[in-house]
């Protein structure tokens, strides 16, 4: 079985188009900033729901869900580019990865319809 040589400018040509991926300091930044992230979904679970008779508290219940889901959706976007690398694949594979996510949540969302109409008419009858 012959091998095929490759020349070193070929090898640096090969080297230069493959992707690069971020260093150790930028994975902590991003480690850091899920910290935070997670911090602030406790924090505004613990001002909305273990200290009813703050002001703040009672207006954060009424948006808790829209909050805690836009923190979640900041933290798995964060996963998902640097993680799961998805920042440095193809816009291919980020199409499938992306396409794939709406669909689970297009499902998600149809279920949760169908159970909500199932329960209301369960119950005038």
């Amino acid at each position: 079985m012959a091998h095929a040589s490759v020349t070193p400018g070929e090898m640096s040509s090969l080297a230069h188009d493959e992707h690069t991926h971020p260093g150790p300091g930028l994975y902590v930044k991003i480690g850091l900033a899920l910290f935070v992230l997670t911090a602030l979904e406790v924090g505004v679970y613990e001002v909305a729901f273990e200290h009813p008779g703050n002001a703040l508290g009672t207006a954060l219940r009424s948006v808790f869900v829209p909050v805690i889901l836009l923190l979640s959706a900041c933290k798995f976007a964060l996963v998902a580019m640097y993680y799961m690398h998805l920042k440095q694949d193809g816009k291919l594979l980020s199409g499938v990865f992306i396409f794939g996510l709406i669909l689970a949540a297009l499902i998600i969302v149809g279920l949760m319809l169908l159970m909500a109409y199932h329960h209301a008419f369960a119950r005038l009858h």
